[in-house]
């Protein structure tokens, strides 16, 4: 039995009936090489390797009223067939197909007496491929750690030799949980010491002031106070999602980097400022504001793949407002490096001490408050975009070769779009999720990707790109 870490339980407090905080990936498959590759040896490699993702084993064991964070436990009824499921892509099996499809699996909470994960074997997509779509809730893993998880189902070579097994231990004797009425107890008395926590970080914000302030006095950091301009997909979120996805060549993106002397993540966020800029332009709706983005990035150590959440946000103008494209990406470089730099000013991470100091129940209660709040309140960002490192290798799953990686990442209170990327050998694989009511179609905010990046190639003196 372990106690969620604040950071972790955050997660869990922040959903609501229309608000999932599940994150994931579709992961298209060319079994080609693989005749053998099918739902029931799926589940085969998924149960004999799941027991090197204990956690996945766990399901959640939530203290009454809110008044603790929640603990994993055993399950004593684990069953890994419970988790996987296996459908059919509607004829015939393209992308828009199957994006509806996992659109549908996205918006679909994850079931709380369980383990909070699930995979789905998708079958019938053209040219006789196959995906899986990975749903894990957001208090198990972020991106970093997600990839590792990757990594205990993938293989580097399409035939492996076995791995090896370890020394079966004596299953160890159950370990005896308190009763509700004893953590509800605990709860109550930590629960007295919330208005001392809340009063020590209020403190630990305040003398932060003058840090923050001789940052956002400057024109290219963007305050989170609220200053962000409101978009047709700033508004109330509902429960249903919708995905797009799309890809461009690493390679190309690099040779853009280079030119301009920046970095990676600048022309990734370049890249959306272009595709977004677009979509508003044809909708009528671009403002003479710039966006604001909030970024997520990692606090962890190189190396470290550990599951559990160390992340930060920082918040990035993305210069919609410049018409060049060379010069967005300059001003967004300018803006990611003083955002980073105020970052480690302050000790990034220390704000999720939030998720230690106050109980459940009151998160809960505030995110609901944000929620009513959200058509009225400042916007401090209007979307997000997130970068995750992916492998430079080919990977392959029961044989197949892993052919494509989009990321599904959920969206958040009044921001109904979320762009998430990861990279993957020569490859850069954007997934776009929406709440489908404010954005009606995400192609359209997808078709833009490589139109951006063709801009910016331009605009440095080289070709068009194979996707643009």
């Amino acid at each position: 039995m372990q106690q969620l870490p604040g950071a972790d339980s955050i997660f869990l407090a922040m959903e609501t009936p229309t608000l999932f905080m599940h994150t994931g990936a579709l992961t298209i498959l060319d079994p080609a090489g693989s005749p053998g590759l099918g739902f029931q040896r799926l589940k085969e490699i998924v149960a004999e390797r799941i027991v090197h993702a204990p956690r996945f084993t766990l399901k959640l064991r939530e203290v009454p009223f809110g008044l603790d964070r929640p603990f994993l436990v055993e399950d004593p009824d684990f069953d890994v067939a419970r988790h996987l499921h296996r459908v059919g892509c509607p004829s015939p099996g393209g992308p828009r197909e199957l994006a509806e499809l996992v659109g549908e699996i996205a918006g679909r909470a994850l079931d709380r007496r369980h383990p909070l994960w699930e995979m789905w074997f998708i079958e019938g997509l053209e040219g006789g491929r196959v995906a899986t779509v990975m749903k894990t809730h957001h208090c198990l893993v972020d991106g970093i750690s997600g990839a590792g998880l990757g990594e205990i189902l993938c293989d580097l070579q399409p035939n492996p030799p076995p791995r090896p097994r370890e020394p079966r231990k004596p299953r160890p004797r159950r370990e005896r949980e308190p009763s509700d009425l004893v953590l509800a107890a605990r709860g109550a008395w930590r629960s007295l010491f919330t208005p001392l926590g809340l009063a020590r970080l209020s403190g630990q914000a305040l003398r932060r002031v003058p840090v923050l302030a001789s940052y956002w006095r400057e024109d290219d950091v963007p305050s989170p106070l609220g200053h962000a301009p409101r978009l047709p997909f700033n508004a109330e979120i509902g429960p249903r999602r919708a995905f797009a996805y799309t890809a461009v060549r690493l390679s190309e993106v690099k040779e853009v980097r280079k030119h301009f002397d920046v970095k990676l993540n600048d022309v990734v966020v370049a890249i959306c400022a272009g595709a977004l800029r677009r979509y508003l332009e044809a909708t009528d709706a671009l403002p003479e504001k710039s966006l604001i983005t909030a970024m997520p990035i990692s606090t962890r150590a190189a190396g470290d793949t550990q599951l559990g959440n160390q992340v930060s946000t920082i918040f990035v103008s993305m210069h919609t407002d410049v018409d060049d494209p060379a010069e967005r990406l300059r001003a967004i470089h300018a803006t990611t490096m003083k955002a980073k730099e105020m970052a480690q000013a302050l000790r990034v991470g220390e704000i999720m001490a939030m998720g230690d100091t106050a109980p459940p129940a009151l998160l809960n209660l505030a995110f609901r408050g944000m929620l009513r709040m959200q058509s009225v309140a400042p916007l401090p960002t209007n979307t997000i975009v997130s970068n995750v490192p992916g492998p430079p290798f080919p990977l392959y799953m029961a044989g197949a070769r892993v052919v494509a990686n989009y990321p599904i990442a959920p969206i958040t209170p009044g921001m109904g779009l979320n762009i998430t990327v990861m990279s993957y050998c020569d490859s850069i694989d954007f997934g776009v999720v929406v709440d489908p009511d404010l954005v009606p179609e995400p192609w359209a905010v997808v078709e833009g990707i490589p139109l951006a990046l063709a801009e910016l190639r331009r605009a440095a003196g080289m070709g068009g790109t194979e996707n643009g």
